[in-house]
């Protein structure tokens, strides 16, 4: 499928705000006690193991577009099996995590803006792979966005 503007304005503002992200103006600290702070580097841990084997489980498929690539094929397995974004989850579970460890306000506030734009982005996201792949507004209803369903 054929990139569009949109495609582009999204990682734009993703780049942009991982960029914020890592600059961390500390403007506002937070305060968290030291074992709330320990739960929380290990949930920061997760989450880059998450967004890591997710992917890997992508393989070629992995692109920081919303528009599938040429030739995708539509993976359902793995984590995919119980989340449709087990990337954006993991960058989420993680970058909010690591906020609380380092106890920063600041990228609090940016963990939201990403999880603004992430959700925004999928909701593009999923027009696209609905137009690409007919199975994928059954998998849709069955499975969380950036985290598993619990029912």
């Amino acid at each position: 499928m054929r990139l569009r503007k949109k495609d582009y304005i999204f990682v734009g503002i993703q780049f942009l705000l991982f960029v914020l992200y890592l600059v961390d103006l500390s403007f506002l600290k937070l305060f968290f006690p030291q074992f709330l702070k320990d739960a929380a580097l290990v949930f920061a841990i997760m989450g880059v193991v998450i967004t890591l084997v997710a992917m890997l489980q992508l393989n070629r498929n992995l692109s920081p577009f919303p528009t599938p690539r040429q030739g995708a094929r539509f993976v359902k397995t793995g984590l995919f099996k119980y989340v449709r974004h087990p990337i954006y989850g993991g960058i989420l579970l993680g970058l909010s995590a690591y906020s609380i460890y380092s106890v920063s306000g600041f990228r609090v506030l940016i963990c939201i803006s990403l999880y603004a734009l992430f959700y925004i982005k999928t909701e593009y996201e999923e027009k696209r792979l609905e137009e690409k792949f007919e199975e994928y507004p059954a998998y849709r209803s069955g499975t969380g966005r950036f985290f598993p369903k619990i029912n």
